[in-house]
């Protein structure tokens, strides 16, 4: 028991070191300079990620880090030539990505950055809401749908502190009751279509909610700690820890659990998950304590990435 206690406080110390930096002094990387492309290869340390998906029709997986995007394509990893961001909140949906966090040194973008959008790839923002006002570390968005839910951390211009949602691309936004979710919640997920299922990991669990957020009720058991949640048309994804760290597939319809393989996690847990959406048999997955793994066959094996 006193083994267990001690490996729960690494895993939510993780969560908390993993936090952004609200110091807006962020840097370029030095070794960075003007490109004709957007897009250079990466070689560096793979680190401070806070957020990982597919996004749509810019191909790839994107990761979402203290100092810009890191992309995974064709088995070449790249980054971008500018725009290092410290993203946070990262949601990759359809047509590109949502995001909050602090700009860069360099850039003229308010501090903190509210809600994003970007269409492109990253080479250009588009304000969603709240620029200059809130970080959003937990944040959700439909992939298809764009639906955007949010915890609030403080009071700002248009919400008081609070889960909200918004089903018009952030131009209102609705309370959300949120009752049965305990704990602190480490990870936000909304279905890519159906807005009524949602999916959120905590301290205390994994917590699943099939109205919208108004109530939510735990699917794992008691003591277990949830550490991400993704969805897929017809399964939620998610990743705890109980005394070790695990992975499971959870059915919406008949609400059945599948336990995947995962590799062997020592001390760590899965902080992110990502299924492709132009191939089901491809299945990622980020740690706490910063490794990348990648399944092309539906978690039977799984080869390093970082």
């Amino acid at each position: 028991m006193r083994k267990k206690r001690r490996l729960a406080g690494i895993l939510l110390a993780m969560f908390v070191l993993t936090g952004c930096n609200s110091d807006n002094s962020l840097s370029s990387p030095g070794s960075q300079t003007a490109s004709e492309s957007f897009e250079v290869a990466f070689d560096g340390e793979l680190s401070h990620v806070h957020g990982m998906g597919y996004a749509g029709n810019n191909g790839g997986l994107y990761f979402a880090s203290h100092s810009g995007l890191k992309i995974y394509r064709d088995g070449k990893w790249l980054e971008t030539a500018d725009n290092f961001h410290d993203y946070m909140g990262f949601n990759a949906v359809d047509k590109g990505f949502y995001t909050s966090g602090h700009p860069s040194a360099n850039s003229d973008l308010p501090n903190p950055l509210g809600i994003q959008r970007s269409l492109d790839g990253g080479k250009t923002l588009e304000e969603i809401s709240f620029e200059g006002e809130t970080d959003f570390h937990a944040m959700a968005v439909g992939y298809n749908s764009h639906d955007i839910l949010l915890i609030n951390p403080a009071k700002n211009s248009l919400l008081e502190k609070g889960i909200y949602k918004s089903g018009n691309g952030g131009e209102t936004w609705e309370p959300v009751k949120a009752a049965g979710l305990t704990g602190e919640v480490t990870g936000l997920a909304l279905h890519p279509e159906d807005s009524a299922y949602v999916a959120a990991a905590t301290s205390t669990g994994i917590y699943f909610s099939s109205d919208a957020g108004a109530n939510f009720r735990p699917i794992t058991k008691d003591k277990e700690i949830g550490t991400a949640v993704a969805f897929t048309k017809d399964h939620l994804y998610f990743g705890s820890f109980g005394t070790t760290a695990s992975l499971i597939k959870y059915t919406i319809e008949n609400e059945e659990m599948e336990k995947l393989k995962i590799p062997e996690l020592k001390e760590d847990g899965i902080a992110f998950i990502a299924q492709n959406p132009e191939d089901d048999m491809e299945l990622a997955i980020y740690t706490i304590q910063g490794d990348t793994y990648l399944s092309d066959d539906r978690a039977k094996s799984w080869k390093t990435l970082r």
